[in-house]
């Protein structure tokens, strides 16, 4: 039975590979889309593997501030846009949240790989022990082993679900967090719009006086460690 059980390890470790890449590679971050309410543009993602770990402390704050706008600079009325990438990137929130899910990350990485060195010991047992053992007991044997598979994959499934239901969690809590802070600042500064400049082509073209990453950044800065 030597091959149906190296079958074994081959789709459990392939099993595996699928779930550390989804732990290491999921908190990439993703161009926020357009969402706009009745004076201006917000943001949304599809998917951002962050959370604002403050976010309930500086909401209130983000709204009570307002920023002052640059001397001599007219904004009321403006459309002006932010790069997300650079703003999202640049973000401290951003930044501690990606921290805090790659923490939680490395521990699903520790239990895949903990049960994994168990199924395999349980093989090269077997295997050690295989040409002493009559063929009733290297069937019971077998047996287990295919349990035990089993398990690992279901376990592997339960991470890999855990792993994306955090993800959500923690995106929503840092978007609601950002929205609020930027639709602040964009009341504050009279603009009649806020647009987001995304790699995907949001944006096809703005003027680079338009361009508000930097204040706007520097605001939510700012806010986060109030």
């Amino acid at each position: 039975m030597k091959n149906p059980v190296q079958s074994t390890i081959n789709i459990v470790l392939l099993l595996a590979v699928a779930v550390l890449y989804f732990l290491h590679f999921s908190n990439r971050v993703a161009a926020p889309a357009i969402a706009t309410d009745k004076s201006m543009a917000v943001l949304a993602s599809e998917n951002l593997s962050t959370a604002d770990t403050t976010a309930d402390k500086t909401d209130d704050a983000a709204t009570a501030s307002s920023p002052a706008a640059a001397p001599g600079a007219s904004t009321e009325g403006k459309i002006v846009y932010v790069e997300s990438s650079k703003m999202l990137d640049g973000y401290q929130g951003m930044k501690d949240a990606r921290k805090a899910f790659e923490g939680k990350a490395r521990n699903w990485e520790r239990q895949n790989q903990a049960m994994l060195t168990s199924f395999k010991s349980a093989v090269e047992a077997y295997q050690k022990q295989a040409p002493s053992l009559t063929a009733e007991q290297r069937a019971a044997t077998e047996q287990k082993l295919q349990e035990q598979q089993q398990q690992v994959g279901q376990k592997q499934q339960q991470l890999q679900a855990q792993a994306q239901e955090e993800e959500a969690k923690l995106t929503q809590k840092v978007l609601e967090s950002v929205n609020k802070k930027v639709e602040a600042y964009g009341k504050a500064q009279g603009y009649k719009m806020i647009l987001i400049a995304a790699p995907s082509g949001t944006i096809a073209y703005g003027q680079k006086d338009l361009d508000v990453t930097a204040p706007v950044l520097a605001y939510l800065n700012a806010e986060y460690k109030k």
